[in-house]
């Protein structure tokens, strides 16, 4: 047997001491409700019997392929059945799912592919490019399997050894449903690009993930059988863990392949959307929809929001009341399976005028059921800050649903667990009613549409434009994207023509389009007397 790049197993545990995991959660409803409404994509309409059939199909036919348990599985596929099914069948064969950001490029993903070593990746047809150049890239090739859809509007070129359905045709519907032995056995692998352009590989255990994904049911208040769409991506940190609260819930997945929000609007109505999920983008583009593409709803509707350390501007928060819908704000991490504080809400609060109940909605706020620990505190000491609104420290966690540790990078797993507690890296005050507020970040990452962007990668690829000298990148508030990277560049002498559309076009060469500048400003860059430059004072320049 091929060693396992992760820690595994314990002996059989005794009958009192079984593992928790979320792949209980499927096997249970599909026991209980085998003829309820599990997935719906277009007109593809699925039972839970069906889809668990599926899932134990995939399980076995990747153990038929030689895929050994504890090895790795990628996929790159939108919000597609599939991507659901992976959730499930992955761990179900013992090994862990590494879902891909389908908005990053090759060289990404070809690090990616070769740092979490996976022995296969499921490909939708829409990156059979992206994945075409990241495998050419590596000197072991995964086995590819392409995933058709239907409602794919592109050429479906096929680069695999197999499609999707084929592959699950050598599977086993009744294959063995086997719990892991160990609950901290890597379930999934999530990427986060930190402060740096080399991501860090975050692992979660079928422990944290059976938690959270319990939590995410909790801080909801969600019945059962809710109907959930899919606008929050599943690659990111396995969609909050949501695949394994709908399966719990025995509710329906509503998939999505592209988010349009005329679509979103017309699904939450058409379909009855009870539940949704996202960054304040998908908000903001409800509200911005022209009259005649707005639809009342009859029925109540939630959702669930993180931004970039701030609730939606009240004016979108306003906007999303009136078409019915209540927003809860979450905040969390890729290291802490997403979101896993709430800004939990007291119903005196409604009462209060649009403006205050924003303010207070914008609070990161209390630890969630399944959190043990949350507190702001000096990074060093671990003295915890006055709850005075005021003094400003870093988030604090620690509990079941903390990683395991960053893949192959003990180093920064020691670091960012340092002291027994989580260090976010997030800096925020601490308020007498114990909920919490995010200031400003200790890291310069900018969290853009929900997206995390390196600012070290993007000054990278400024930096290598030939008429460069100097250059810094810092977050610039934007009321759609909640923030975009704002470059600020010193030129070389006798390039003083070179443009701002010259920088930003250039930049599209190189990075990802959602990683590019919106806005380049030329000006000598403020430093220290030691040669740093000084970010704090480009953020305040990039914020008028």
């Amino acid at each position: 047997m091929v060693p396992s790049i992760f820690e595994q197993g314990l002996p059989q545990t005794p009958a009192n001491h079984v593992a928790l995991s979320p792949l209980t959660f499927i096997e249970r409803t599909a026991q209980i409700y085998p003829d309820y409404p599990a997935v719906v994509h277009g007109g593809l309409r699925r039972d839970w019997f069906t889809t668990w059939q599926r899932c134990r199909r995939l399980a076995s036919a990747l153990a038929g392929r030689g895929i050994q348990p504890g090895q790795t599985v990628a996929a790159m596929l939108p919000n597609v059945p599939p991507m659901f099914e992976a959730h499930f069948g992955v761990p179900l064969a013992g090994c862990v799912l590494n879902t891909l950001n389908i908005r990053l490029d090759a060289d990404a993903i070809a690090y990616m592919l070769a740092h979490g070593e996976a022995k296969a990746i499921l490909v939708d047809p829409e990156f059979a490019d992206v994945i075409e150049g990241a495998v050419a890239k590596l000197d072991d090739k995964p086995l590819i399997v392409d995933v058709a859809d239907a409602l794919f509007e592109g050429e479906a070129r096929r680069i695999g050894e197999i499609e999707y359905e084929d592959l699950l045709a050598e599977g086993d519907p009744e294959t063995p449903y086997r719990l892991p032995e160990d609950e901290w056995q890597a379930i999934s692998l999530n990427y986060t690009s930190g402060t740096t352009g080399k991501p860090k590989g975050v692992v979660y255990h079928h422990r944290g993930a059976h938690l959270n994904a319990v939590s995410n049911i909790l801080e909801w208040a969600m019945p059962h059988h809710p109907i959930y769409l899919w606008t929050l991506p599943m690659f990111h940190c396995n969609g909050w863990c949501f695949p394994w609260t709908i399966a719990a819930a025995a509710g329906t997945n509503i998939c999505l392949r592209k988010v349009e929000a005329r679509k979103v609007m017309e699904l939450l109505v058409d379909e009855k959307v009870t539940h949704f999920s996202g960054a304040p983008i998908i908000l903001n583009g409800l509200v911005n929809l022209s009259e005649q593409h707005k639809r009342m709803l009859e029925h109540p509707v939630k959702v669930t929001v993180a931004g970039a350390g701030a609730a939606p501007p009240a004016s979108v928060i306003s906007g999303i009341e009136k078409l019915g819908i209540e927003v809860t704000h979450v905040y969390g991490l890729t290291e802490v399976y997403g979101p896993v504080t709430v800004c939990a809400w007291r119903e005196s609060w409604n009462a209060l005028p649009l403006e205050a109940r924003a303010k207070i909605k914008a609070r990161q706020g209390v630890r969630g059921h399944m959190l043990e620990a949350l507190c702001v505190a000096d990074a060093d000491t671990l003295e915890p800050v006055p709850k005075d609104g005021e003094t400003i420290g870093e988030i604090l966690m620690r509990g079941n649903n903390v990683m395991k540790g960053y893949l192959k990078d003990e180093k920064a797993t020691q670091t960012a667990l340092q002291g027994g507690w989580y260090h976010t890296g997030d800096l925020a005050v601490w308020h007498a009613d114990g909920y919490i507020e995010i200031k400003d970040r200790l890291k310069d990452i900018i969290i853009s549409g929900g997206e995390n962007i390196s600012t070290i990668e993007v000054e990278d690829a400024i930096y290598s434009h030939p008429g460069v000298e100097e250059a810094a990148v810092v977050a610039r508030p934007d009321e759609k994207w909640g923030e975009t990277p704002c470059a600020f560049v010193k030129l070389k002498p006798g390039h003083e023509e070179t443009t701002a559309e010259e920088i930003i076009a250039y930049c599209r060469e190189h990075l990802a389009h959602f990683k590019v500048p919106r806005h380049v400003i030329f000006s000598e860059l403020p430093k220290t007397s030691t040669g740093k430059i000084q970010k704090f004072l480009l953020r305040d320049e990039a914020r008028k």
